[in-house]
C-alpha cells in the first residue's frame, strides 16, 4: 500500500491459511513500513510458529523481510523472537513495548540475551 513515493508498506501476514494454535496472537498483522531507506517491521504479537510460518512462506525472497527496526513479536515474550527469525530481520534497532514490572515477566531475559548476542 503507497502513501506517497516514499513511503509505503508491505503486508506479509496472515496469509489465507490461518494458524489455529493461539489464534489472536499468532495471526496478528505483520507488516513493514518503508520510507526511503529506513524500514520498520511491526510483528504484532505473532509467536515462534508465525515466524517460523513467515520465514518459510518468504524463502525464496527472503531479504525483504530485512528492516531497520524491529518492534519486537509478542512483547518480548519467551515465545517469539528465534534467533532465525532476528537474523533474516537483521534490525539495527530492537523495540520491545512492555509495562514495567507487567505480570508476565515481559521482556523475557533470553529473548534480550539473544538480542545482545546478535549485534553487529
Amino acid at each position: 500500500m503507497h502513501i506517497d513515493k516514499y513511503t509505503y508498506f508491505d503486508f506479509f501476514w496472515p496469509c489465507e491459511d490461518l494458524i489455529s494454535e493461539n489464534v489472536l496472537n499468532n495471526n496478528s498483522v505483520v507488516c513493514k513500513l518503508n520510507y526511503g531507506r529506513t524500514s520498520v517491521l511491526f510483528t504484532g504479537d505473532i509467536e515462534k510458529i508465525a515466524e517460523e510460518r513467515i520465514l518459510k512462506e518468504y524463502e525464496n525472497d527472503i531479504s525483504i523481510l530485512n528492516s531497520t527496526i524491529l518492534k519486537v513479536g509478542h512483547h518480548g515474550s519467551k515465545t517469539s523472537s528465534i534467533e532465525s527469525f532476528i537474523k533474516e530481520v537483521s534490525p539495527k534497532i530492537a523495540l520491545i513495548g512492555v509495562g514495567e514490572k507487567n505480570k508476565f515477566g515481559h521482556p523475557n531475559d533470553a529473548v534480550i540475551k539473544r538480542f545482545e548476542n546478535m549485534r553487529y
